[in-house]
């Protein structure tokens, strides 16, 4: 028989889904190329905003009505947050966010005995789901789950109810894991819900670090996310004396004032993060800093807005993910006043995007007519890319060889994104 994955949200989902087709692999099943011609489907939703709830279950009902003869499997956030509000879908396996590992098995038993199986843990009650994968076999970068669950409880989040309390990956675990991926991944990117707060006995995130960097084959060593209060001087030292480190950082702010980031819940000021900030810049001075920002919560007035554009603005982050507040119910969020028609939101969204689009350029700028090092991912038939270690995104013209990492000259920066020289090019591993 033949399966289908669709994977929606973030890197955690992507990791989940690529154990999810490796066991259907090692399986004897055999990956289709398409919905229509999939004898099961897998969905593998997100939750995170109301608009990714909304596409889940669309996307759900569109392989129905593409596919209605196929075996429907349905997991992950959304599920696990409406799963009492799903009836209606005629999904014929449907968990949560636990117990992904084991849809082959499930699978199976729905084609000897075709009963419908619906099942959910209490999430405030599991353990870290153990899972490994041995290769990613559509991504030149491979993601290694390291972390699952936040402790966090930020008024605006949802996730720590749907993914659970924060539990970590066994440390030799996690450098097995990474060992293996490494014969055939040059890059490793570190992903958890919270993937800075990992912890295992006495080792945390840095140690993690410095032992990956010691495995031979791999060269770059990517972190998903991490919180500013994460970045301690270990940390620091790590970024500054480790050169498999990639040059890039992606710390959610949520919002540049700091009445809003206290009624987020969030455990920092704006003047702690440009502190924190210029640390990090002292030991990687052209670090990229990207960040996640959330515009119109409850009660954020012009000049909040204002006071998180000009902030935003002096940090300079490389690229900004704007999402406007999304009320997620059951969440602090809710019960608080003055919530934020969705006309303002959408133009402070507008303009938010916009000041990235040129803080985007202007980091970019920095690097026109210099040499990055370009991991190179894919051909096109005229153009190959490749993210820098600073995640600079380039094309250049001709056939590279795909996860290898090139010296390559950046020659141009456009509207059409950022182009480098093959002529340059030299290839460094």
């Amino acid at each position: 028989m033949n399966f289908y994955i669709i994977t929606l949200g973030c890197k955690v989902n992507a990791y989940e889904s690529e154990i999810i087709k490796e066991k259907f692999l090692n399986n004897d099943f055999i990956e289709s190329q398409n919905i229509e011609n999939a004898q099961i489907v897998i969905v593998n939703t997100c939750s995170v905003t109301n608009m990714a709830d909304n596409k889940s279950k669309k996307i759900i009902r569109g392989v129905k009505k593409q596919n209605p003869e196929a075996i429907l499997v349905v997991c992950g956030c959304m599920s696990q947050n409406h799963q009492e509000t799903l009836d209606d879908l005629d999904i014929d396996i449907l968990l949560g966010t636990n117990n992904k590992s084991q849809i082959v098995e499930l699978v199976e038993e729905y084609i000897n005995n075709k009963n419908k199986y619906y099942h959910f843990d209490d999430m405030q009650k599991v353990r870290f789901e153990d899972m490994q994968v041995n290769q990613f076999t559509s991504l030149t970068r491979a993601f290694l789950k390291i972390q699952d669950g936040c402790n966090n409880y930020c008024s605006y989040c949802i996730i720590p109810y749907l993914r659970g309390v924060a539990r970590c990956k066994d440390f030799s675990k996690a450098l097995s894991e990474a060992q293996e991926l490494s014969l055939k991944h040059k890059e490793i990117v570190l992903t958890g819900i919270h993937t800075g707060s990992y912890k295992w006995n006495n080792y945390d995130l840095s140690d993690l670090i410095i032992k990956m960097s010691q495995i031979k084959n791999l060269e770059r060593i990517r972190i998903s996310s991490i919180e500013i209060l994460e970045i301690t001087d270990k940390f620091l030292q790590v970024l500054k004396e480790n050169p498999k480190v990639c040059n890039h950082l992606h710390i959610p702010l949520q919002s540049g004032s700091d009445k809003i980031l206290k009624l987020m819940n969030r455990r920092y000021d704006t003047k702690k993060f440009k502190e924190i900030v210029n640390k990090i810049r002292k030991v990687r001075p052209d670090i990229s800093l990207s960040t996640d920002l959330i515009v119109g919560f409850p009660g954020e007035s012009e000049q909040d807005f204002i006071d998180s554009y000009n902030f935003c603005q002096e940090i300079g982050f490389s690229k900004i993910h704007v999402f406007p507040f999304s009320l997620r119910k059951n969440t602090k969020a809710e019960e608080l006043p003055n919530h934020i028609d969705g006309t303002t939101k959408k133009k402070r969204t507008r303009k938010m995007l916009e000041l990235s689009k040129r803080l985007e350029n202007a980091y970019y700028q920095k690097f026109l007519n210099k040499k990055v090092s370009v991991l190179i991912e894919r051909y096109d038939g005229t153009y190959s890319y490749g993210h820098s270690d600073n995640y600079i995104l380039i094309k250049i013209k001709g056939s590279l060889t795909p996860n290898k990492i090139y010296q390559v000259l950046i020659t141009e920066i456009s509207q059409e994104g950022v182009k480098g020289s093959i002529s340059n090019c030299l290839i460094v591993n």
